[in-house]
């Protein structure tokens, strides 16, 4: 039996130095967790478990660089949301009265 965390506790690290080549990335996502097990198990030159901590229930894997990526999408402007949606308003989630 784990450790319970709270949502505050679990946490995604993604780490590196520009001498290392691979990203080391720490999570207790299960998802992201299924995900990595899924691709080392699949390409295990580029992928690899390091660690598992079966207590917290964490997982640490070495990605190499060329293949994982940051992806950053900037966000979509009014006039492309009331394209995709005519009834947008423009308020972005706030109450409408």
């Amino acid at each position: 039996m784990g450790i319970k965390l709270n949502k505050e506790e679990r946490e995604t690290i993604i780490r590196t130095s520009e001498a290392e080549d691979a990203w080391q990335v720490f999570t207790f996502n299960t998802a992201l967790k299924k995900r990595l097990r899924k691709y080392a198990a699949d390409y295990p030159e580029f992928c690899q478990k390091v660690r598992e901590d079966r207590i917290v229930r964490s997982e640490t894997y070495n990605v190499k660089k060329t293949r994982l990526s940051i992806q950053l999408i900037p966000p979509y402007s009014d006039e492309r949301i009331r394209n995709i949606f005519p009834e947008y308003d423009g308020k972005k989630g706030e109450d409408k009265e």
